[in-house]
């Protein structure tokens, strides 16, 4: 019996890692139901007193890493009226001043309705998840879990199953 799940590991922000991953999945499945948007990093500084040299990463993997899933699946997530899901941040909501992050997320929000609005008419679901702060790894980098209440990964792995299942 074959495994439910393919794991890769892949440069989000590479077109040709992408288009790979996607051709991986149908080829070991035979279709594509969803494709999920979930890699994202952030710096701790702003575009007011940050480095520059420390945002290129930050802006491929945030934007233009879900751009190109989007487009490396698109066609199979046609074919099988499939979903795609991207994973932003309520950042992408609330202005937070100076973040280059937040505006990363802005751009994702953005791209979620405007692939909406290109997809629908072909059966493809587009859904926009926009947890607040999750307790996971990505803060190590920030310098620290912040205080307050946090969701867990878990719930966010949740909402994702719901979307791709609902």
């Amino acid at each position: 019996m074959r495994s439910a799940l393919l794991p890769l590991t892949a440069d989000a922000a590479d077109p040709e890692v992408m288009r790979a991953a996607v051709d991986a999945t149908v080829g070991r499945f035979g279709r594509l139901d969803a494709a999920v948007a979930n890699a994202g990093s952030a710096t701790a500084d702003g575009v007011v007193d940050g480095d520059p040299a420390l945002w290129r990463d930050m802006v491929l993997t945030n934007v233009l890493g879900p751009a190109l899933l989007v487009r490396a699946s698109i066609d199979a997530l046609k074919a099988a009226r499939g979903r795609i899901v991207l994973v932003g941040s309520v950042a992408g909501f609330v202005h937070t001043p100076g973040n280059l992050y937040g505006a990363t997320k802005w751009a994702l929000t953005c791209l979620a309705e405007n692939t909406r609005r290109a997809v629908t008419g072909d059966g493809v679901g587009v859904t926009l998840i926009a947890p607040g702060r999750v307790e996971t790894p990505f803060w190590d980098a920030l310098g620290g879990v912040p205080g307050g209440r946090m969701l867990t990964a878990g719930q966010v792995a949740d909402a994702i199953a719901w979307a791709i299942t609902a």
